[in-house]
């Protein structure tokens, strides 16, 4: 991998073409906790722009479809605000957003993905704000887009305020940011500000001096890699996992793998569904995504060599937006998630079979209900907090995004994205990100943040590795 770094060509602010209209926006119950959080870096890998478009003309029309996505997007070019009661506002005043332009000219394609090895510490190069925590939004852009020109492609990262979006909204602004620069006339869906929800609270969070910070320790040595499975392997999990459920032999249907499958379970696309010759009670059916998270947890306790009597904890952030009755905009604009976590002692994990597991993952995430979701935003209420990210007792795993989210979406023109990479934000041993495969139709590829010794473990476990492919990426 070269060593030499990323250089910064220029920098500048991006202003909304039009003026803003949307008032002032409180944080909500599901926003004010991530003020700890860093800020979201994640980011698209495409091939080089067809030589009709150098890459001084790229920065130019992207800056164009930035200023265009932002008047339809204002809260991202907003800043917080804090009132004298308390309550924490993002204030829609045109402040723009950082744009930066940036050459790794010696960095080509093939070195940002290499196969079968950790992710390049490069990567992270290609963001901005890096370890910024989200409570500075009051004096800092909401979000920033940094354009990295490689040898034989492109990188385009974008970082937003961790307590402004999450990855719903976060990849509804991306994918809107790609379709102005394609070309696109007309947005197919515009983002929903209403703040009139369960979560829209008047329950002011206690910030503590000096401002919130992150949870866990950002210095601690890590290993990161993104582990491929094909649609064949996330087939074959599925139907490990749901051989037998309840007693009742199951058949998997394999059409259910072309629909989406998401870390909550739902999908979308799909007719297929695991049937048996008596009616079939949906709510037995365990997911693609639980049976993988499920194979996840198993190995990964192994590698810790943990007590058989300690507790592990597999951790799953979800979307809310459809619990909720009645539902809620699918393209609300804000955070609307909740963590569901799911505790079993290490030694049930390991010696139980992999449908236990996968049991008790899908019995929690069935169970998030409306009435979760509201019994959770009130114990919040009671007790007003930051989220306590991290793995404080070495045996966590805390599941994050979805391969639900259309990441491969991002076309700014000249064919879909190589690759979606990540920048440092937010990551410890334990943190998982699930993206979807570029090939789709079902496919999956987990980002997986983990010690340098639990990270041997499982290149080391046959279990878990006998599922994982390598990808060719066509440049």
């Amino acid at each position: 991998m070269p060593s030499s770094s990323v250089t910064e060509i220029s920098k500048c602010i991006v202003y909304p073409e039009k003026r803003s209209t949307v008032a002032d926006l409180r944080l909500s119950v599901s926003d004010l906790p991530m003020l700890s959080c860093h800020y979201i870096q994640k980011g698209v890998l495409l091939t080089r722009p067809p030589s009709s478009l150098p890459f001084d003309d790229l920065l130019s029309t992207l800056r164009r479809s930035l200023s265009s996505t932002l008047s339809l997007f204002p809260a991202l070019a907003g800043r917080f605000s804090t009132s004298p009661s308390g309550h924490i506002y993002i204030t829609c005043n045109d402040a723009g957003v950082e744009f930066v332009a940036a050459s790794a000219k010696h960095v080509t394609v093939s070195d940002v993905l290499p196969p079968g090895t950790d992710v390049p510490l490069l990567v992270r190069e290609f963001f901005v704000f890096e370890r910024l925590v989200s409570y500075n939004g009051h004096h800092k852009p909401l979000s920033a887009v940094q354009v990295t020109e490689l040898a034989d492609g492109v990188f385009v990262g974008c970082t937003v305020n961790h307590s402004v979006t999450d990855g719903t909204s976060f990849w509804h602004f991306f994918n809107t940011f790609a379709d102005l620069t394609s070309g696109a006339c007309k947005i197919k869906h515009l983002p929903d500000f209403s703040r009139n929800t369960v979560f829209d609270s008047p329950v002011a969070l206690p910030v503590p001096p000096g401002g919130p910070r992150v949870t866990f320790d950002a210095d601690q040595p890590l290993r990161e890699r993104v582990f491929h499975f094909s649609r064949e392997a996330i087939l074959k999990l599925k139907q490990r996992t749901n051989s037998k459920v309840n007693g009742i032999e199951t058949v998997v249907n394999t059409e259910e793998l072309l629909g989406k499958v998401s870390n909550d379970g739902m999908k979308t696309n799909g007719n297929g569904k695991i049937t048996n010759k008596k009616n079939h009670d949906r709510t037995a059916e365990i997911s693609s995504f639980q049976s993988l998270s499920a194979q996840l947890w198993r190995s990964v306790t192994r590698a810790r060599n943990l007590d058989p009597s300690k507790t592990t904890t597999f951790r799953m952030a979800v979307n809310c937006r459809h619990r909720l009755e009645p539902k809620m905009d699918p393209y609300y604009f804000g955070n609307a998630i909740q963590s569901i976590p799911t505790m079993a002692s290490a030694g049930d994990v390991l010696t139980k079979d992999l449908r236990w597991s996968a049991g008790q993952l899908h019995r929690n995430v069935v169970a998030h209900d409306d009435a979760t979701v509201r019994s959770g935003i009130a114990d919040w209420e009671s007790n007003p907090r930051l989220f306590p990210l991290g793995n404080p007792d070495g045996a966590s795993i805390t599941m994050g995004s979805s391969p639900r989210f259309p990441m491969y979406d991002n076309d700014f023109g000249w064919g879909k994205p190589l690759a979606v990479r990540s920048g440092g934000a937010n990551k410890f041993d334990g943190k998982i990100s699930a993206f979807p495969g570029r090939e789709g139709n079902g496919s999956v590829d987990l980002e997986v943040v983990l010690a340098p010794e639990t990270m041997a473990g499982i290149e080391n476990d046959s279990e878990f590795m006998q599922y994982v492919s390598e990808v060719s990426y066509d440049c």
